[in-house]
C-alpha cells in the first residue's frame, strides 16, 4: 500500500510539458537554437542550419514568431549581395519562402495580423552617412513590398499592438522614426539626441518633431525601441548615453530619461506591464525597471561579457537573456528570475547568439 501510494505522488509530482520553446539565433555560426525551460535548467531542444553560402558566415541576426505561432522568421544579414529574410514552418522548422531585403538587416517587426514584416537594414559595414531602407514584406508569399527609405543606420524596429503604426530606432542619425501601417510612409521624427554628427536625414519625409529632445541634450545613438502593452509609451534604448528615454507615444515628448548601464542595447517591456529590462552590453549585467515608477530597481549580472537581447516566459516569470560569445568562449542564454529578481540558470550557446524569442508549442 505504501509503494502505490508513493508511486501516486510521484506521477502527481512530474511537471506538465513546456508550453515554449526559446530560440535563439547564432551570427557567427549560421543556426538557430531551440531551447526549453522547465523551471530549473535549460536544455537544448534542436539545432537549426540557416545559411545559403557553404564557404561563408551567412550571419542570422534576429529572430521573430509570428502571431499564433504558425511561423517563425530570421533575418541574414549576408548574401549576393544583399540580406534575406525566411519563414519558418513551427512545425519541423522547414523553409517556407525567403524575401531578398537589404545590406545587413538586423531586426524584424511583424504586425498583429501577420499580414507584413518590417526589417530594418543597418548595413554597419556601407559607407556613411547614408541613407538605409526599412524593407516592407508581405509574409504570405513573402513578397517585398517597397524598400522605405529610412534614416542613417536604421537597427531596431517594433510594431504596436494596434498595428497602427512602426516604430524605428536609427543609430547614426540619433532619431526614432513612425511609420503609419496604412500608407506606409513615415509619419513622424523625433530626436533622441545630438547624434554622432555624421549623419543625415533622408531629403524627403516629414520635419523633425521640435522641443522633444532630452533636455540635456547628448549622443544617444539608439540601438532599440519597443512599445509598452497598452501603447502608450515607447522604451528607448540609448547606447552612447547608457540610458532608457522613456516617450509618450502620442506626443513624441520625452516622458522621463533613466540611467542604465553602460551600452544599453536592447529594450523589452514585460507583456503585464510591470517591467522593462535593458540590456547593458559595455556593464555585463541588464536593468530591471519598474515601469510604474520608471526607476531602475535591479542591475543583474550576466554570465557572459556582452548581453544582447530579451524574452520573456508566457507567464511573466521568466526572463531570458542572449550573451554573445568572445573569441573562442561561447555565449550563452541566462534565465532571470523576476520574482527574487536574479539570475538563476545559464546554458552555453554556441557562435554569437544574438536575437531571442518565445515559439508557443501547439498541440
Amino acid at each position: 500500500m505504501r509503494l502505490i501510494v508513493a508511486l501516486c505522488l510521484l506521477t502527481v509530482a512530474v511537471p506538465p510539458p513546456p508550453s515554449y520553446r526559446i530560440l535563439v539565433a547564432s551570427e557567427s555560426g549560421d543556426i538557430v537554437t531551440e531551447l526549453s525551460w522547465n523551471g530549473t535548467a535549460l536544455a537544448v531542444t534542436k539545432v537549426v542550419p540557416v545559411g545559403l553560402m557553404p564557404a561563408d558566415i551567412d550571419g542570422p541576426h534576429n529572430v521573430a514568431v509570428a502571431p499564433g505561432g504558425s511561423a517563425w522568421y530570421v533575418t541574414i544579414a549576408h548574401g549576393t549581395p544583399y540580406g534575406s529574410l525566411w519563414k519558418m514552418n513551427a512545425d519541423n522548422d522547414s523553409l517556407l519562402g525567403r524575401a531578398q531585403v537589404e545590406m545587413f538587416p538586423t531586426t524584424i517587426a511583424l504586425t498583429p495580423d501577420g499580414a507584413l514584416a518590417f526589417v530594418a537594414n543597418s548595413d554597419f559595414h556601407g559607407d556613411h552617412p547614408r541613407t538605409n531602407v526599412v524593407t516592407i514584406v508581405q509574409t504570405e508569399t513573402m513578397s517585398p513590398i517597397t524598400n522605405l527609405p529610412a534614416c542613417d543606420m536604421p537597427h531596431g524596429v517594433k510594431v504596436n499592438h494596434a498595428g497602427t503604426a512602426v516604430y524605428v530606432s536609427c543609430m547614426n542619425s540619433d532619431e526614432i522614426l513612425e511609420i503609419d501601417r496604412q500608407s506606409l510612409r513615415i509619419k513622424r521624427r523625433h530626436k533622441t539626441g545630438e547624434g554622432t554628427g555624421h549623419a543625415t536625414a533622408p531629403a524627403s519625409g516629414p520635419p523633425m518633431q521640435h522641443g522633444t529632445a532630452p533636455s540635456a541634450a547628448h549622443d544617444c545613438s539608439p540601438t532599440f525601441v519597443s512599445v509598452s502593452p497598452d501603447d502608450r509609451r515607447l522604451y528607448v534604448a540609448c547606447n552612447h548615453g547608457n540610458t532608457l528615454q522613456v516617450l509618450d507615444a502620442a506626443s513624441l515628448e520625452l516622458v522621463k530619461e533613466i540611467p542604465v548601464g553602460a551600452g544599453a542595447y536592447n529594450v523589452e517591456p514585460s507583456a503585464d506591464g510591470r517591467w522593462v529590462i535593458v540590456t547593458n552590453k559595455k556593464a555585463q549585467s541588464v536593468s530591471l525597471v519598474d515601469d510604474g515608477t520608471l526607476t531602475e530597481i535591479a542591475r543583474i549580472s550576466t554570465s557572459k561579457t556582452l548581453p544582447h537581447g530579451v524574452a520573456y516566459s508566457p507567464d511573466g516569470r521568466w526572463a531570458f537573456i542572449s550573451v554573445e560569445s568572445v573569441g573562442a568562449d561561447p555565449g550563452a542564454v541566462d534565465v532571470v528570475d523576476l520574482t527574487s529578481r536574479t539570475r538563476v540558470a545559464s546554458l552555453a550557446v554556441p557562435r554569437q547568439p544574438t536575437g531571442i524569442t518565445i515559439l508557443p508549442v501547439t498541440e
